[in-house]
């Protein structure tokens, strides 16, 4: 029996059981299938390119793949209809465990920079869905003999009735899912406010006592003004005065 299969019958269902309140055990949720599809939109002009993705997906998934081909033809991609576009394989029961497991503990820490998986990526129906970048990731898949770097999507398929039902059933498995943010209550939301006005208002009441002193500062600007424009005139009258004597002296 898969390790997981085995977790999941002894400790998961019990603890999903009482977290959720449920009162029949045939209620708790559980992992139905996994789905993993690997897009190959070059294969219409390679047609070895396709071969190469089918043994890289039987290689890391342990199971035979099937290929997908378009259903409608997409003349903007040069794609007819029944074209070869992908590979896909469905894992039940004791595969489905087995990638899990490999999933979580073994591919995706040698994700680089892996900071943990979004828990928002759910469809509201429980069901999980995620994207990877490289197939190498799996240690199935040697990186010297394959031929280029490919994708991955894959869809976990739960019975849980709500994301909430589907979050907990992942979280029980270890899945690493990064926790959403958490909300503020509508006290600590009313303490930011008051925090802000207080920083606020000093800031207001230093630039009103500036306001202030400069409206003080107007009228002694002014006068000092009027005073200087005195000063000026009477040097002028006394420069005409100073001239016209001058002249009188002349003749």
């Amino acid at each position: 029996m898969a390790r997981l299969k085995e977790k999941y019958n002894q400790e998961i269902k019990t603890n999903l059981q009482k977290k959720l309140g449920l009162s029949n055990a045939m209620e708790v949720p559980k992992i139905k299938k996994i789905t993993v599809n690997m897009g190959v939109g070059e294969a219409a002009q390679d047609k070895k390119t396709i071969e190469k993705a089918v043994a890289d997906l039987e290689k890391l998934a342990g199971q035979k793949a099937f290929i997908t081909r378009a259903r409608k033809s997409v003349a903007s991609f040069k794609i007819r209809e029944g074209m070869p576009i992908g590979v896909k394989v469905t894992l039940r029961r004791e595969r489905m465990y087995e990638f899990l497991d490999r999933l979580i503990n073994v591919a995706l820490p040698r994700v680089r920079d892996f900071r943990g998986l979004n828990s928002k990526s759910f469809d509201g129906n429980g069901n999980y869905s995620l994207g990877v970048k490289e197939q190498i990731i799996f240690p199935e898949i040697d990186y010297d003999k394959i031929d280029k770097i490919r994708g991955l999507d894959i869809s976990i398929t739960t019975s849980a009735r709500n994301d909430e039902e589907g979050l907990a059933l992942l979280k029980e498995f270890n899945f690493p899912l990064k926790d959403a943010p958490k909300k503020k209550s509508t006290e600590e939301s009313k303490v930011e406010e008051v925090i802000e006005l207080a920083d606020a208002e000093p800031e207001a009441g230093a630039e009103a006592v500036i306001d202030t002193a400069d409206a003080k500062n107007e009228p002694e600007e002014k006068e000092a003004a009027v005073i200087l424009d005195a000063e000026t005139k009477s040097e002028e009258v006394s420069e005409i005065k100073d001239k016209e004597t001058e002249i009188e002296e002349k003749e």
